[in-house]
């Protein structure tokens, strides 16, 4: 990675991070849908990224959340959980040696694959953050119902703001 994409990663993270921590913190919906918008810095990272400094970002950028949030790991397991499932994801699905892009932004890969990806990324994320939350098993479909809505609400804003900030491969 060169310093230039080394500086609009922690743009992007500080931007996504303060819009997290500052705004839709305390966007719920009844309790049962909040938006996570900060899981797109994960899913956008390059992918010539080597996986140990993924799982620390991930790490780090939890550990900055649970910070903010004051839920004492919740969302430090569910981001090293996202770069699990992305590792395995990108890992099956392409061949790291022929990608021609640099990140899998929707403009560069594709709204089919994006959308697949991004949903498979943020259900893993979200059901490792409701279910260590709740922290029982008498509420699972409560729980559940909650992760879901969020996988919805969360993947809504994602590829919005893709739609909006990233641009088309041109043919």
């Amino acid at each position: 990675m060169n310093s230039k994409t080394i500086l609009i990663n922690i743009f992007r993270w500080l931007i996504l991070l303060f819009v997290q921590i500052f705004l839709l913190r305390n966007l719920a919906f009844y309790n049962l849908s909040t938006p996570f918008i900060y899981v797109l810095f994960i899913l956008i990272l390059p992918f010539g990224m080597p996986n140990l400094l993924l799982y620390l970002i991930a790490f780090l950028t939890g550990l900055t959340l649970d910070t903010f949030y004051d839920t004492m790991g919740v969302h430090t397991s569910a981001c090293v959980a996202l770069a699990f499932v992305r590792i395995l994801f990108i890992s099956i699905s392409l061949n790291r040696e022929s990608i021609d892009e640099p990140e899998p932004s929707l403009g560069n890969m594709g709204f089919k694959w994006f959308s697949l990806y991004a949903v498979l990324c943020i259900f893993a994320h979200h059901l490792v953050l409701f279910f260590l939350e709740a922290f029982k098993l008498t509420e699972f479909a409560y729980t559940l119902g909650r992760a879901l809505l969020s996988v919805v609400f969360t993947l809504f804003t994602v590829l919005l703001v893709e739609f909006i900030f990233h641009n088309r491969k041109s043919a």
